[in-house]
């Protein structure tokens, strides 16, 4: 059992605090557009950061939490390039200006890691209260990868997504983006901007990942601090991580076949692990460095599969996989 102080709990806090901070003030401060070298140097930096804490940590509490973080760390890692896929859809749906949407990124991270701070909590409580929510959680992976194989080549509409329409019905909008601001006065009228309705989208897309990385991850690990760190240092990449591959993110065909993989794979785990803790200990388990190499492992041959599809199908486009909270819709829409 990992034993963090609430010293080492609240100085953490405070590093990825600062983090976000920098560039939450940065983009507010400086709208422009993210060039590659930029968006380059500070994906370099924030696996860099990611990295040293890994180090740090294992020297700290020995390697085995060592490999559970950065075993966590990839998933979670290759999980957020698949919610990229979204961002990009989000920003060409609602033609957020260039210069704009750095801020909308980094506001969208940032909600995106409180809400997985509540769930990493919710899902701490829970796992330690209730040993048969390994098995729910493992099921819902389960689940999830199956949904996401059969919908691997369709893309979200985020125009259909409840909250978003919820939004457009009840709030006046004006047409423009008002330099970016969220709220405005046309005519003496307290009115959003369509920023208002993008930060909405985002936040009830990363709602939903969050439902299934945050089980995903503590497949690998029961420990809340790297969970929560695993999620915070991946969060905090993806921002620079989307003006540098945003280009490149309609050639990663097998993405999502590679993600469901890794999904269904963890499932089993935490399923295994369930049958072992509460049915019978001759179940085996999955050694976390097994774990690593699997999901090594299948990023890799997704990686390659889909650079040899692009050079082969020059057309073939990648697709981030239907959301669920759209799947009702799209079921349906096809009767």
């Amino acid at each position: 059992m990992l034993d963090i102080s609430g010293l080492t709990w609240g100085v953490t806090i405070g590093l990825i605090v600062a983090l976000f901070t920098v560039d939450l003030v940065l983009s507010a401060t400086r709208p422009h557009e993210v060039r590659f070298r930029e968006a380059s140097l500070w994906t370099v930096f924030y696996i860099l950061v990611a990295v040293a804490f890994g180090v740090w940590f294992a020297a700290q509490h020995g390697g085995d939490f060592g490999t559970e973080y950065f075993t966590g760390y990839i998933v979670e890692k290759s999980l957020s390039v698949d919610n990229l896929f979204v961002f990009v859809i989000i920003m060409a749906t609602f033609a957020v200006p260039i210069e704009h949407q750095r801020m909308v990124l980094t506001i969208g991270i940032a909600l995106a890691l409180v809400m997985r701070a509540i769930f990493i909590a919710l899902g701490a409580t829970l796992l330690s209260l209730f040993s048969f929510m390994f098995l729910l959680f493992g099921l819902l992976l389960i689940y999830t990868a199956v949904q996401l194989f059969r919908h691997r080549d369709e893309d979200p509409d985020i125009e259909d997504n409840a909250v978003v329409k919820v939004a457009r019905r009840v709030l006046p909008i004006t047409q423009e983006y008002v330099g970016g601001r969220l709220l405005t006065r046309v005519d003496g009228r307290r009115m959003v901007t369509p920023m208002f309705i993008v930060l909405i989208a985002i936040g009830s897309v990363d709602l939903l990942f969050a439902l299934d990385s945050i089980p995903a991850v503590f497949g690998i690990t029961g420990e809340p601090y790297i969970v929560f760190t695993v999620n915070a240092f991946a969060l905090l990449g993806l921002r620079a991580l989307y003006f540098l591959v945003k280009g490149l993110l309609d050639r990663l065909v097998y993405l999502s076949t590679g993600l469901s993989v890794i999904l269904a794979f963890i499932g089993v785990k935490l399923i295994l692990h369930w049958a072992h803790v509460d049915i019978d200990e001759r179940f085996p388990e999955i050694p976390t460095l097994v774990s690593l190499a699997v999901i090594i492992v299948v990023l890799s041959a997704a990686t390659v599969a889909s650079v040899i599809k692009a050079r082969r199908d020059p057309e073939a486009k990648a697709h981030s996989g239907s959301l669920r909270a759209h799947r009702q819709d799209q079921s349906t829409d096809h009767h």
